[in-house]
């Protein structure tokens, strides 16, 4: 006997939202009593960063930053309620953007918005917790603009960028894939040069020199980072107890460096390489858009491309930085359905594994146990096996419509 379909939910919004709260506010909770101390950037960096900024010291106006000027607005915007209430102000702030960009990916991605809610519960805390859960939302929105208001979204990718630099992977994929190109970098320029303009003003008005570019040289002057995939090889010359080699905090920085044999030149050498597979991606992207795949086509696979080049050959490694591939994965699935199973799943899984790496045993990592050294190095790794699912992608585009 052929047993009854079952009827379909007649309230599957309601379900999804409810789900929302539900992932946000286990979150919240794993953040406050969970292992770790993931909330220390927002608690300690950020609000103290906000609090000078209250009394005149602007990090980024009168003073170096190690990010791009805009993220001022949110670390700023959070001290609203004064500084007690900082870090809840922060947590309203990161869930009413992510409600923002899942309103808009309910209402037609129901696939893709519980993937994306499933990510976020599988990343952990640190989804909440970094200035780049500002950009996740607004690069999500601005990937689902891609077909009928593609240069709103050119305008927030840009802001975007302005306040974590990684959203620029989208932007080379629009300027590379689509025919709108010259008015994208236009706009995209226009805004570049108000941000600009208004960060100089401002540092002029205070008697300041300019600091609007310094975080390309805070960027550029870090070492490598025990969390970077370049970091395993001395992450297990130190869990192996090979003399020279060995974990320690950089106090300007605020990060776990690696130091032993050869790391001042591979961490010189790693800006250039980053650089040089950049343009490799990008050049393979432009063969496709030469080829005749339409934007649709091109834009998924090469945003998800650039945005694992900068975490893949980057000598800065953090656990948000998993974070970045939602948005070229959610525009994946909504463009290609089941065709991008296969990096969705990865997707899972790197956060998986970055959650068990931070904040959950962070404390074995910092002392190179040899078991999460593995653990990382899976992590590593898995980066590079969807770097290579994104450009065999790339090569052989799938079109994709709304």
């Amino acid at each position: 006997m052929t047993r009854p379909a079952r009827p379909a939910p007649r309230h599957p919004l309601a379900a999804l939202w409810s789900a929302f709260a539900i992932v946000h506010l286990l979150l919240i909770l794993l953040a406050l009593f969970g292992p770790g101390y993931p909330f220390g950037d927002v608690e300690v960096v950020y609000r103290g960063w906000a609090e000078n900024a209250a009394a005149g010291s602007i990090v980024g106006i009168t003073e170096n930053f190690v990010y791009p000027v805009l993220a001022l607005l949110p670390i700023l915007g959070a001290l609203a309620l004064g500084g007690p209430a900082y870090l809840a102000t922060w947590f309203a702030l990161v869930t009413g953007l992510n409600a923002g960009a899942f309103w808009v990916l309910a209402r037609s991605y129901r696939t893709a918005a519980w993937w994306w809610l499933a990510f976020l519960a599988l990343l952990g805390p640190v989804a909440l917790l970094r200035i780049d859960a500002v950009t996740v939302p607004l690069c999500i929105v601005a990937l689902l603009w891609l077909s009928r208001r593609p240069l709103w979204g050119t305008v927030l990718l840009t802001i975007a960028t302005w306040i974590k630099i990684w959203p620029v992977a989208a932007l080379a994929a629009l300027f590379v894939a689509s025919k709108l190109r010259w008015r994208m970098l236009l706009l995209a320029a226009v805004v570049t040069a108000t941000v600009i303009g208004v960060a100089a003003l401002l540092s002029l008005s205070r008697g300041s020199g300019l600091h609007v570019l310094s975080f390309v040289a805070e960027q550029a002057g870090r070492g490598i980072q025990i969390e970077s995939p370049i970091a395993v090889p001395w992450l297990w010359q130190a869990a192996l107890g090979v003399p020279g080699s060995f974990i320690y905090y950089d106090q300007q920085i605020l990060t776990f460096q690696v130091a032993g044999a050869g790391v001042t030149a591979v961490s010189a050498a790693m800006t250039p390489l980053l650089a040089l597979a950049a343009a490799s991606v990008l050049l393979l992207g432009l063969r496709a858009q030469r080829r005749g795949a339409g934007a649709l086509a091109v834009v998924p696979p090469l945003a998800l491309a650039l945005t694992l080049t900068l975490i893949a050959f980057n000598k800065v490694g953090s656990p948000q930085f998993i974070s970045w591939l939602a948005a070229p994965i959610i525009l994946g699935l909504v463009l290609n359905g089941r065709s991008w199973r296969t990096p969705a799943l990865l997707g899972l899984a790197l956060a998986v594994l970055t959650q068990v790496v931070y904040p959950s045993l962070y404390d074995w990592v910092i002392v190179a146990h040899p078991l999460m050294v593995l653990v990382l190095t899976v992590r590593n790794l898995l980066e590079f096996v969807l770097l290579g699912w994104a450009l065999r992608a790339l090569y052989r585009p799938t079109a994709g419509a709304f």
